[in-house]
């Protein structure tokens, strides 16, 4: 079964697939969540900016792996 959820434009991918916008969607939301949180439990806006660049930065790398493995192949 072949899946093809995202369409690629040069280096970036837009979601083409209703699954997909939901993925976009709730790493988005995912990623709000994550900041209320960790600003609830920082000290300072560095603190906050450096604890939460982390999960944004495997959220929006893992979002790229999966529409890589998704997007059909260009012939």
């Amino acid at each position: 079964m072949k899946l093809n959820w995202f369409r690629r434009a040069g280096f970036l991918f837009y979601p083409k697939a209703i699954w997909a916008w939901l993925m976009v969607i709730g790493a988005c939301g995912y990623l709000v969540y994550a900041f209320i949180e960790i600003d609830n439990r920082s000290h300072s806006v560095s603190d906050t900016l450096m604890n939460w660049s982390v999960n944004v930065i495997l959220i929006i790398g893992a979002l790229y792996v999966f529409a890589i493995m998704t997007t059909e192949k260009e012939k």
